[in-house]
């Protein structure tokens, strides 16, 4: 069983605790709920920077990357360093997060927030909407083909925005479908954790014009951004290489005034 099995395996169960413990009617009485979400494919159609920051925390193949900033501290910083959007890991046994650091951040800013999460379930996209998201992950890798269109569908219908992920070319090929806004490529290799830049380059034609593209993983230097925007990317997903600093939001800043 390889990291990302593990980690499904023990999201089932987590959901069928979730939903014996809240109500979807406690989520859908939530303040948020009855919110307009903003448009990150919107306003990554229009960036030149294209920049969507992460709060994490740690993560399976890194461990403990950062644990001594508040999330409002993360978040307001990727605000004021010009962000398209934040993505905000809300999975707790093996990143370190949770629907809470969801809340605050909500909270703490005005900008397109993604539920970065390993969605199995319509149960978690209410609580993406309940806790103040505006936009879901799906991860290819472990949906069907039907489970990707009821989600995204779902997702749709509660105004939230939908970022696909894939890491091959079968996976994007059984993925395509209208509900999606957004399909990310992961350089990181889900199985092996192994990153290359040229997943991304190798996908990028076969991904329709109709979505935003978006890189995701072992980004960390402008260059890399410049190598990816000639394939078509629009937004860039990075994580580690704020969070990693002492002061996330401040570097940031640095990396998207050189962009």
């Amino acid at each position: 069983m390889n990291i990302l099995d593990k980690i499904i395996f023990d999201k089932k169960r987590e959901v069928v605790l979730k939903k014996s413990i809240i109500p979807v009617s406690q989520l859908e009485s939530s303040v948020f709920f009855e919110r307009k979400t903003i448009s990150l494919s919107q306003k990554l159609k229009v960036s030149s920077t294209g920049i969507i920051a992460e709060h994490k925390r740690r993560s399976p193949s890194k461990s403990v990357i950062n644990q001594s900033f508040t999330v409002e501290e993360v978040v307001k910083g990727y605000e004021n360093a010009g962000a398209c959007g934040i993505s905000v890991l809300t999975d707790g046994k093996y990143f370190g997060g949770s629907l809470d650091d969801l809340l605050l951040a909500r909270a703490s800013v005005n900008i397109p927030l993604l539920r970065k999460e390993f969605i199995i379930d319509e149960y978690q996209i209410l609580e993406a909407k309940a806790y103040g998201a505006d936009l879901i992950l799906l991860i290819a890798a472990v949906l069907t083909r039907e489970e990707i269109k009821s989600l995204s569908e779902f997702a749709k219908s509660l105004g939230l925005e939908v970022l696909l992920e894939v890491h091959n070319q079968e996976e994007l090929e059984k993925s395509i479908m209208p509900t999606l806004d957004m399909i990310g490529v992961n350089n990181r290799n889900l199985k092996t954790f192994e990153v290359s830049l040229d997943f991304s380059k190798q996908l990028a034609a076969q991904i329709p014009d109709d979505f935003i593209k978006v890189s995701e993983s072992g980004i960390s230097s402008v260059e890399a951004i410049n190598e990816l925007k000639p394939y078509g990317y629009k937004g860039f997903l990075i994580g580690e290489n704020f969070m990693k600093t002492d002061n996330a939001g401040q570097a940031a800043i640095d990396f998207i005034s050189q962009l």
